[in-house]
């Protein structure tokens, strides 16, 4: 059986490390072995961010709401809690988008709230 180098593989190899480290600063970008450790802490980074983005969404929603609920005299908890009782099921995200731009719909969940807490 012939013998089969490995050239054209570690080639391509190299190649798709290089492609992603395209645009990265100095040897990061040129040179194999940088290139791969850069690639590799950029990756989990990434990842790492996305994760991080659902977060920070989720806390500036809550912020809104909190915001909105107390200038209708509830704490954001309270306000939550009401909802629940009430069996009113909307996610965060859209009670911070009626806080923003639909105050009076917003105001008739905290008076059903304030209802149900009472």
């Amino acid at each position: 059986m012939a013998r089969i180098k490995g050239g054209m593989n570690a080639k391509k190899k190299h190649n798709r490390v290089l492609k992603l480290a395209k645009g990265y600063r100095g040897a990061r970008s040129k040179q194999y072995r940088t290139a791969k450790q850069s690639v590799m802490r950029a990756l989990t980074s990434s990842y790492a961010g996305r994760k991080e983005r659902k977060r920070q969404f989720r806390q500036l929603w809550i912020a809104r709401i909190n915001a909105a609920a107390r200038m209708n005299d509830l704490s954001y908890s309270k306000f939550m809690h009401g909802l629940k009782l009430a069996e009113i099921d909307i996610n965060r995200k859209m009670l911070a988008e009626m806080a923003v731009n639909d105050a009076e719909g917003f105001t008739a969940l905290c008076d059903i709230a304030k209802e149900k807490i009472a």
